[in-house]
C-alpha cells in the first residue's frame, strides 16, 4: 500500500518504477535535439559541470545531441559549452576534470565566482548586518546560474538544468539558482536510474558512485545531501518507484515535498490557491 502522498508525487514528477537505460538516454538526447531544431536561433547548450553525477549525465547528453545535430547538418553549427564555476578552489576539482574528460565538450569555459559572491556578501552585510553561510551558499548557486545565463545570452544558447525526480521531491536546490534553467533533460529520473544510464555509457565509476553534495557552505564543504535531508537517496528512489519504505522515511520525504512546493511552481499570483 502506498503512503498518503506517494501516488500524487509519483504522478506529478513523472517518476518511473523501472527504466531501460539506453531508451531513457535516447529520449533525453532526442528532446534536446528537438528543442534546438525547433528554435533555430539557438546553437549552443550551456551547463555548469561540477564533477557530480547529475551534471556529468546531462552534459554528456548535451554533447551527444550537438554531435548528432552537426552530423545531420553536415557542418559544425552546434556546440555544448561546459562551464566550470568554482568558488576559489573547488574541493573536488579532480572529479570535475574527469567529468569533462568523459564528456569531451565542444568548449570549456571557466568563471571563478568568488569575487562576485564576496562583493554581493559585503554589499548586503553593509545594509542589514552579517549573513550566515546558508544564505551565502544560496548566493553562490544563484551566481553560478547568472553566469550560465550570461554565457547563453552571449552565445545564442539555452541553459540546461539537472533537476530530476529525487531532487525535485525534496526541493533540494536553490530557488532561482541551480533550480533555474530553460530545459531539464533529466526530469522524471531518480538517482539510481541516472547511475544506471551513466554505467551504460561507460562513465568512470567514481563519478556516478560519488556521494552527492551541494558543496555550498565554505565552513562545511562537501556535506552529503543525505545528511542535510535526513533521508537516503536509496529510500527516496524506492519511494519514487512505488516501493515500500519506512514510515520515518516516507514522513521525511513527504514533509520536504509539502514544504518546498513553492519551488516547483511559478511565483504566486492572486489567482493561485495551491499554497493555501
Amino acid at each position: 500500500m502506498l503512503h498518503p502522498l506517494q501516488k500524487e508525487i509519483i504522478d506529478t514528477l513523472k517518476a518511473q518504477s523501472t527504466i531501460n537505460p539506453h531508451g531513457e538516454f535516447r529520449k533525453s538526447v532526442d528532446f534536446i535535439k528537438a528543442y534546438l531544431s525547433k528554435y533555430t536561433f539557438l546553437k549552443n547548450t550551456v551547463l555548469g559541470i561540477s564533477g557530480g553525477q547529475d551534471s556529468t549525465l546531462a552534459g554528456y547528453m548535451c554533447q551527444v545531441a550537438a554531435n548528432e545535430l552537426n552530423d545531420e547538418a553536415r557542418e559544425e553549427k552546434y556546440q555544448f559549452i561546459a562551464v566550470r564555476l568554482p568558488y576559489g578552489e573547488q574541493a573536488d576539482e579532480e572529479d570535475a576534470k574527469d567529468a569533462i574528460d568523459f564528456i569531451k565538450p565542444s568548449k570549456v569555459v571557466r568563471v571563478n565566482i568568488k569575487e562576485a559572491v564576496d562583493a554581493s556578501e559585503r554589499a548586503v552585510e553593509s545594509a542589514i548586518g552579517d549573513i550566515n553561510e546558508f544564505v551565502k551558499g544560496n548566493t553562490k548557486a544563484r551566481e553560478r546560474m547568472k553566469v550560465q545565463y550570461d554565457i547563453a545570452a552571449a552565445c545564442n544558447g539555452v541553459v540546461v538544468g539537472t533537476d530530476h525526480a529525487a531532487e525535485a521531491v525534496t526541493g533540494f536546490y536553490t530557488k532561482y539558482g541551480d533550480g533555474a534553467a530553460d530545459i531539464m533533460p533529466l526530469y522524471r529520473l531518480n538517482k539510481r536510474q541516472g547511475r544506471a544510464i551513466l554505467k551504460e555509457l561507460g562513465c568512470p565509476e567514481h563519478l556516478y558512485t560519488k556521494i552527492p553534495t551541494a558543496d555550498l557552505e565554505s565552513v562545511k564543504p562537501l556535506v552529503p545531501d543525505e545528511v542535510a535531508l535526513g533521508v537516503s537517496y536509496e529510500e527516496i528512489d524506492d519511494y519514487l518507484e512505488g516501493k515500500k519504505v519506512s514510515e520515518a522515511a516516507a514522513a521525511t520525504i513527504e514533509n520536504w515535498y509539502v514544504k518546498t512546493k513553492h519551488k516547483r511552481n511559478h511565483p504566486i499570483n492572486i489567482f493561485d490557491d495551491w499554497w493555501k
